[in-house]
């Protein structure tokens, strides 16, 4: 008969063999429903359950205001939280009760907010998911209905709720006498989270899967009624979460002290030989539990202003419960620092504790004494630094004896030194401390000696033996210098007068010309030199930087 052809009442019977197979498809079977059932039985009792325990804490959380100032914001933030939570609690209730009105249709509407499923599930409409789609979703699952206890309302109501615990957990955070540890605040953040509606985007049959369709699209009324029980329970679960954690907060804050660690403390930690070394050494206990939150080093300002609420000052970091100081260093000598520490209370007010301190900065430096070198020069400005280890160069007293010498101090440990008369100096110092004014070692030796003679310079040219210049280079000789080369100091000798002599057709021309340049008589001579001719450059005087008048060796030169 497989292909044979069929008639009209075998054609009835197989369109009619189709229906009943589509709808017995459709339905739900009971072992399913009664699944929902005992699961929904469940979390009936488990919201009882929590709104017995979270009335329980609430009662407790209340009893300890009295002892515990501090738990006062806590308790008002807990109260607050549940009053939006009951909020949208009751709305899921109205939820509920709409969809099995809709569906029951019993006798007297009022009766709905009584009915359970679990006596329901013989004689009600449990297995009915076209009436629950309609009231929530409506006949479009990708286009669900709004308006008053629809799935599309609802989904707002659960993001404002979430928005509104969420605000206040991070409002809180900012608050002072209101924060919660950092553990606790992303634990209860990411528990608020979990009543947040989300959509899955995942599509089936061509519908795009959101929060509404998922939750209440073509599903049987007990499994609509279940899944907004389970909603009702999770806003239990995070309601005593709230009340766990804001009812421990206060007593969390306060400070439990679990490092303890030797100290040592000195006033000074530079000493100079023949002083005493004093220190403080006590055992010091801290918290690693203390935070920015909880504990602010504060440097630049005192208790007064600091507790006024004047200048802020400069916040220094809290690592493990203390503050870890870190500035770099630039000036040298002694630096000093101070502030308070601001440390939150239990009940939430401020105690503040000033501190200072102080530390020695050095420049980085290699103590070398070359002793053959340390020479001072009559006539000119020697620079000399001094420092010593663990003095600020302000404090340092820097004086000279012998060879007419005097020190005069330029600031930041300079000083110029000037010298008079030929010999040998000492440099004494000492420095200024809390127990009168102290030695900084034995007396430095320097040598004084006078500046070297110069050397003449004839055009330019050191005048070391005899100098050669072709005749065309004769114009550009104007007269004598002097010159001192390799010397550190920039020193000058102006020349103070010298003899010119020159062998003119065999016999000598002499002119004395006073101060550096050649008269123009002279210099007629000079250029009328022809190769072979000869100059001199006889007694020339130059005044030294200390007032004495030197004659430096004849200069000789020659024409090529």
């Amino acid at each position: 008969m497989a292909g044979g052809k069929e008639t009209p009442r075998q054609k009835m019977i197989g369109m009619m063999y189709l229906v009943l197979t589509a709808l017995l498809a459709m339905n739900v079977s009971k072992q399913i429903l009664h699944g929902y059932v005992s699961v929904n039985e469940s979390i009936e009792k488990s919201k009882k359950n929590l709104e017995e325990n979270n009335k329980r804490i609430t009662e407790a959380f209340k009893s300890t205001i009295n002892g515990n100032k501090a738990a006062q914001p806590y308790f008002d933030k807990a109260v607050e939280a549940q009053k939006e939570i009951d909020e949208v609690y009751k709305y899921l209730d109205e939820v509920k009760f709409k969809v099995i009105e809709e569906t029951e249709k019993p006798e007297n509407p009022k009766s709905a907010d009584t009915m359970r499923l679990k006596f329901m599930e013989k004689t009600g409409s449990i297995d009915n998911y076209d009436m629950p789609t309609h009231v929530l979703i409506g006949a479009e699952a990708n286009a669900p209905v709004s308006g008053p206890l629809t799935a599309k309302e609802l989904k707002d109501k659960l993001n404002g709720l979430h928005d509104k615990l969420i605000g206040m957990l991070d409002k809180m955070q900012k608050t002072d006498g209101q924060h919660l540890l950092q553990a606790d605040y992303d634990g209860l953040k990411k528990k608020i989270g979990s009543i947040k509606p989300t959509d899955s985007g995942e599509e089936e049959d061509g519908i795009k899967m959101t929060w509404e369709t998922e939750n209440f699209y073509h599903l049987p009324e007990a499994a609509v009624v279940t899944n907004l029980n389970k909603m009702q329970a999770d806003l239990k679960n995070v309601e005593a979460e709230i009340l766990q954690v804001f009812s421990g907060a206060s007593g969390k804050l306060a400070i439990k002290f679990d490092r303890l660690a030797a100290k040592v403390i000195a006033p000074s930690s530079y000493i100079q030989a023949g002083q005493q070394y004093q220190a403080d050494i006590f055992l010091a206990a801290s918290s690693s539990q203390l935070g920015g939150d909880d504990m602010e080093v504060l440097l630049g300002v005192d208790s007064a202003t600091a507790s006024k609420g004047g200048a802020a000052g400069t916040k220094v970091p809290i690592v493990a419960g203390m503050g870890k100081y870190e500035i770099g260093t630039g000036g040298q000598g002694e630096q000093k620092y101070g502030g308070v520490i601001k440390f939150k209370k239990p009940d939430g007010s401020f105690e503040y504790y000033p501190f200072e301190g102080t530390y020695m900065v050095a420049a980085p430096a290699v103590a070398v004494a070359p002793e053959k070198m340390n020479v001072f020069y009559i006539g000119v400005e020697n620079p000399i630094a001094v420092s010593a280890a663990g003095v600020s160069p302000t404090d340092l007293n820097v004086s000279i004896s012998g060879g007419g010498a005097s020190v005069i101090p330029k600031g930041g440990g300079k000083y110029i030194v000037k010298v008079t008369s030929a010999g040998e100096c000492s440099i004494n110092v000492s420095a200024k401390t809390k127990d009168g004014v102290k030695p900084q070692g034995p007396p430095q030796k320097f040598r004084v000696k006078r500046i070297p003679d110069p050397v003449a310079k004839i055009g330019g040219k050191p005048a070391n033996g005899i100098i050669e210049f072709k005749k065309i280079e004769l114009a550009s000789i104007g007269g004598v210098g002097a010159d001192l080369p390799g010397f550190d100091f920039d020193v000058k000798f102006p020349v103070v007068s010298f003899v010119f002599t020159a062998n003119v057709k065999g016999s000598l021309k002499e002119f004395v010309c006073n101060g550096a340049s050649m008269p123009a008589d002279a210099k007629a001579v000079l250029t009328g030199l022809g190769p072979g001719g000869k100059a001199y450059f006889e007694n020339v005087k130059v005044k030294a930087p200390d007032g004495s008048i030197r004659t430096l060796p004849t200069a000789s030169i020659k024409v090529k």
